[in-house]
């Protein structure tokens, strides 16, 4: 088994119990420690503490390290998101490689108090209320039961040592910090059990949310599955309770192979009302993440997975190629409008021309405009959606963008009199639901 372990308290606890557990019976645990490298020296120091503390029991370690600073502005994270993502997704890759079926992590019972108070406080639904799991997947947290309190008193009793994270104690530090450090001494001061009294709810929502989805999987099971496609009766949800529909359409999303991820309240609402009375009879289309489209014909809810345009592909001049939504072909000075895309690096070569979906972050400076603006700005500017945005085909040039259907031509790739390519782009029908 894999314990995961930063040195503190809690998970050095945790590593002592497990150990122990495992010597009696013959059973083996593998310390794993990840460093976020956001606390300098202080971090170091806690990686060696960790280091000598595995060695004096004679524990196997698996060290791992992340810039979680770095990954979290370049993916647009808060610094604990990023961390968090960054620290499982090592422990995932430390347990597969050390061949541990396990990984256990030392969340106790007031790190389940905050982590509900957190979500009502951030907003969420009754999912978001149950809690931590004790078991997802791979993934244990044996010690939801107990209080941070008792972790204490075991360690005072059986001597094991820990190091502090200096930042623990700062409530501005993190969101919860300032939850732990000055919320919840509050609600204690109400009722001194009132982490205890969290949890227990938080149990008892978990058995409401559980029977909800045993409902919402039982109603959804004879929903017919096409390859990339989910098609359920609408009378299916007519029939269902308010609390099971939007259930039933995460489990739709689920039997496409979509996943749940990034699937609001704000999108649920919108398919539901494609299925409401009002709406029946006209063919409404909803763009949904995870490139899912849906619609509602003939009383049955349609999800469907649009086709996904290539990463990169290159044009060969004169056939045409399938890309996504469309057909592109490289023609050789046609009359009419182009781009000026021979503009070489060496004389005598012709670039190289592909097409790609473009990243919204992607830059293009149009005629007439004060310089360059992102392509997401842009498709904001006429009304394009993200979704419709990533079906678009972008050229590029030996890798540089040149142009954006529907957007237009970057200056240093307009026509200037000499030779220049052009490229030809129909619209399929399918894409147009003909």
């Amino acid at each position: 088994m894999l314990c995961a372990v930063s040195g503190g308290l809690d998970s050095m606890c945790l590593l002592f119990m497990l150990d122990s557990w495992c010597k009696d019976r013959g059973g083996q645990v593998i310390a794993a420690h990840f460093n976020h490298q956001l606390r300098g020296a202080e971090a170091d120091r806690d990686e060696a503490f960790v280091r000598e503390a595995c060695a004096r029991r004679r524990v196997p370690l698996t060290a791992g390290r992340g810039d979680v600073r770095s990954f979290a502005e370049r993916e647009g994270l808060s610094l604990e998101e990023a961390a968090r993502t960054l620290r499982y997704a090592f422990l995932h890759r430390a347990a597969e490689t050390e061949g541990c079926e396990r990984i256990y992590t030392a969340h106790h019972a007031d790190d389940n108090a905050e982590t509900v108070l957190l979500n009502l406080v951030r907003g969420t639904g009754l999912r978001g209320l149950t809690g931590m799991d004790w078991r997802r997947g791979p993934l244990f947290r044996p010690l939801l039961e107990v209080s941070r309190e008792e972790l204490a008193e075991y360690a005072a009793r059986w001597d094991i040592p820990h190091v502090e994270d200096e930042t623990n104690a700062n409530p501005d530090a993190a969101s919860r910090n300032f939850l732990r450090l000055r919320v919840m001494p509050l609600l204690k001061e109400l009722n001194p059990r009132a982490a205890e009294h969290i949890c227990q709810t938080a149990g008892q929502l978990r058995t409401v949310d559980s029977s909800l989805e045993e409902d919402a999987a039982a109603r959804t099971d004879h929903a017919e599955r096409q390859k990339g496609r989910v098609i359920l009766s609408v009378d299916a949800l007519d029939h269902a309770p308010d609390a099971v529909r939007p259930r039933m359409l995460l489990r739709l999303f689920d039997l496409l192979g979509a996943g749940r991820k990034d699937i609001g309240a704000v999108h649920l609402n919108a398919i539901l009302d494609l299925t409401r009375p009002a709406a029946r009879g006209k063919e409404g289309r909803l763009s949904l993440p995870h490139g899912v489209t849906a619609r509602c014909c003939r009383r049955q809810l349609i999800l469907e997975l649009r086709p996904q345009a290539p990463a990169e592909v290159r044009l060969t001049p004169g056939e045409p190629l399938r890309w996504g939504d469309y057909t592109l072909t490289l023609l050789e000075r046609p009359d009419g409008e182009g781009i000026s895309l021979d503009r070489p690096e060496r004389p005598g070569e012709s670039p190289v021309i592909t097409a790609a979906p473009c990243p919204a972050g992607e830059r293009l400076t149009l005629s007439g405009s004060r310089g360059a603006r992102s392509v997401k700005r842009l498709c904001l500017d006429r009304h394009i959606s993200p979704e419709e945005r990533d079906r678009l085909p972008a050229i590029y040039a030996n890798g540089k963008l040149a142009a954006v259907w529907r957007l237009g031509v970057d200056v240093e790739f307009l026509p200037e009199g000499n030779a220049v390519r052009f490229i030809k782009i129909e619209r399929n029908r399918e894409a147009d639901g003909s």
